[in-house]
C-alpha cells in the first residue's frame, strides 16, 4: 500500500474555560480530564492562570509587573484516513497543544510551541494492551522488541504530510514527566531558560518509545522548578526554538504535571544531585484543581482496547503491509 493512501487532517479547538470535550477526544488526555464534573470551569480557568503566571515568571525580562504575556492553547487533533478496497476509515491519531504567546506590550501574537502533550490512542494500545499480555509470558524481557514500531512510523509519516507542513513551521516538541524506575543526574551545563541539565544512564521504556519517533530526549529542570522534565526533540532543543517558545511549554507542562503528579512536581524541596522521582513521596503539596488519577489509569485501559477494536484489527493487514513498506 502506498503512503500516498493514508491521509491526515487537522481539527482545532480552542482550550479555554468554555472548553469541552469533542466527542472523539481520548478522555485521560491532560485537558480533557479537567474540563468533566462539577468543578470543570474553575479547573480550566486556574489552570489558565497558573500558566499565564508561571510564562511570566519565567519570561521576567521587559515585564516589570509579571503581567506582560498571556498564553492561549489549541488542542490538535490529527486524524488519519486510511483508504482500502473494503473500508474508509477516518481515526484520531494524535493529539497536540499548539501554544499563542499574546503580548500586551506590543500587541502581537507569537507563534508558541507546537506539541507540549501528546495523547495517541495507538500509544494507549501498546502501554495498556500489548506491554502487559508480553510481560505477562516473559516477566523479565522488558518490551518486545517491535514495540512502538508501528507508532512510530504513523508519527513520523504525519511530520512529513502536507498536512504537518502546512500548519506548522517547526517540529514539535513533548514535555512530559521524568521516569520513576531511572535515576537522573544533575550536570554542570545550565540553559537561561531550561535551567539545570539532568542525565541518566539508561534511556526509559518511555524514551526508546519517542525514539522510534524520531525524537531525541534531554532533560531539564528549569528556573524555580523541583523536577527535571525529559523534552523530546527532533532538531536541535536549545538552537531551534527561541526563548518564548521554550518558556510556552515549560510553563504549559509544568502546569499539568503539578496537577497529575505533584508528588514528583509540586513537591516541597527540589532534585538532589542524584534523583530518582517517587509518585510515593509524601511532602508535596497539592493544587486547587480537581483531578482523578485511578480514574484516568483505568481509563487508559479502556481506551488501548478501542483502538486495538476499533483501529489495529480491522486494519491490521493494511498497517502491517504499509510499515513493511515505509522501513524500506
Amino acid at each position: 500500500m502506498a503512503h500516498q493512501d493514508f491521509e491526515f487532517s487537522i481539527s482545532r479547538i480552542a482550550f479555554d474555560e468554555n472548553y469541552r470535550p469533542a466527542e472523539n477526544t481520548r478522555i485521560t488526555t491532560n485537558f480533557a480530564n479537567l474540563a468533566r464534573g462539577e468543578s470543570r470551569r474553575e479547573n480550566l480557568r486556574n489552570t489558565l492562570r497558573m500558566i499565564d503566571n508561571r510564562f511570566n515568571s519565567l519570561a521576567h525580562w521587559d515585564n516589570p509587573k509579571g503581567d506582560r504575556y498571556a498564553v492561549e492553547l489549541e488542542i490538535i487533533t490529527a486524524e488519519m484516513r486510511i483508504d482500502s478496497d473494503d473500508s474508509d476509515t477516518v481515526f484520531p491519531l494524535i493529539e497536540i497543544l499548539q501554544t499563542t504567546i499574546i503580548d500586551s506590550k506590543t500587541g502581537e501574537r507569537i507563534a508558541g510551541m507546537v506539541g507540549n502533550n501528546f495523547s495517541s490512542y495507538v500509544r494507549d494500545y501498546d502501554f495498556s494492551v500489548v506491554l502487559p499480555a508480553y510481560m505477562q509470558s516473559h516477566p523479565d524481557a522488558g518490551a518486545p522488541n517491535d514495540f512502538g514500531d508501528l507508532h512510530g512510523k504513523l508519527f513520523k509519516h504525519f511530520l512529513n504530510s502536507r498536512a504537518y507542513r502546512d500548519n506548522f513551521g517547526k517540529p514539535p516538541v513533548i514535555c512530559l514527566s521524568v521516569s520513576s524506575k531511572e535515576v537522573y543526574h544533575r550536570t554542570a551545563n545550565e540553559h537561561p531558560i531550561l535551567g539545570i541539565e539532568y542525565r541518566n544512564d539508561k534511556l526509559s521504556m518511555t524514551d526508546e518509545y519517542f525514539a522510534k519517533m524520531g525524537m531525541k530526549v534531554r532533560y531539564f529542570m528549569p528556573p524555580n522548578s523541583v523536577a527535571p522534565y525529559a523534552f523530546y526533540h527532533i532538531g536541535e532543543l536549545l538552537g531551534d526554538y527561541s526563548s518564548l517558545e521554550l518558556v510556552s511549554t515549560i510553563s504549559v507542562m509544568e502546569t499539568f504535571q503539578k496537577i497529575y503528579r505533584p508528588e514528583i512536581y509540586n513537591a516541597n524541596s527540589a532534585a538532589a544531585e542524584h534523583y530518582q522521582p517517587s509518585l510515593k513521596y509524601q511532602d508535596y503539596s497539592l493544587t486547587r484543581i480537581v483531578y482523578d488519577r485511578e480514574e484516568r489509569s483505568r481509563l487508559a485501559v479502556e481506551q488501548g482496547k478501542f483502538a486495538e477494536e476499533c483501529f489495529i484489527k480491522p486494519h491490521w493487514a493494511v498497517l502491517e503491509q504499509w510499515s513493511a513498506a515505509f522501513a524500506l
